[in-house]
């Protein structure tokens, strides 16, 4: 990261399905926000605390259990604000009823730090990554060398390809992927090396993907992910 950044992001591995829980911090302001806060919030506000930082702000990625389940813990310990896409709270049917509901492309001002909201769909309708500076919280859309079941419910793998389709268009190369579970040989990776390692990301066409996310990689695949080269990720 550069130094002159107004903002540091920290991560926690937690819980048994090696969540990756982070907390962006606002240097200048002394503001956090916890992204997908789950499974042990002590060891969060341990780190919060020893930073001399406060909680003002929670987003999520999503809203499956393994990144939710650490919300109320938090909430009790702070007054922050919750995010979330309003398709994510529309299909999850909880917390409708904030003012913090945001559509892609909405920005979240911590201090001085501006935060991105893309909607990137798949996974779940309102999947969410969120983009500060050059770097990308991916939750549970893009792994490194993978990227989010869509066999659960809301999942679709035609919204995934065209969701991952839109990442290769748009995001630089120098952009660091910080993804939601730790399933990988390294825990975070520049998105030049997912276009050429990830295998989901080697698929123009529709069908072709499809097949491969709901029929082939779990059963060829297993942790920890490495890269994939070009042409290897499923046979004709």
């Amino acid at each position: 990261m550069r130094t002159s950044a107004p903002f540091r992001i920290h991560s926690l591995e937690l819980g048994p399905m090696e969540n990756f829980v982070y907390i962006i911090e606002d240097i200048a302001s002394r503001r956090a926000a916890v992204v997908d806060p789950a499974w042990d919030v002590p060891q969060v506000l341990e780190l919060v605390a020893k930073r001399g930082l406060r909680i003002t702000d929670i987003l999520l990625t999503h809203s499956h259990h393994d990144h939710v389940n650490g919300i109320e813990d938090v909430l009790q310990a702070s007054d922050a604000q919750l995010h979330l896409l309003k398709a994510e709270a529309q299909f999850w049917d909880s917390y409708l009823d904030l003012p913090t509901l945001h559509h892609g492309g909405d920005r979240i001002r911590l201090g001085d730090t501006e935060i991105d909201v893309l909607h990137t769909p798949g996974h779940t309708p309102g999947s969410a990554c969120y983009r500060i500076s050059d770097q990308l919280i991916t939750g549970d859309t893009l792994f490194v060398f993978g990227c989010g079941r869509c066999d659960l419910r809301g999942g679709d793998p035609e919204q995934m390809f065209h969701t991952l389709s839109d990442m290769k268009r748009d995001l630089p190369d120098s952009t660091l992927i910080l993804p939601g579970h730790n399933y990988a040989t390294k825990p975070a990776s520049t998105f030049a090396e997912q276009v050429e390692g990830n295998p989901f990301l080697h698929f123009e066409d529709l069908g072709r993907f499809v097949h491969y996310r709901m029929h082939y990689h779990d059963k060829h695949r297993d942790e920890p992910y490495g890269p994939v080269s070009r042409g290897h990720e499923m046979p004709d």
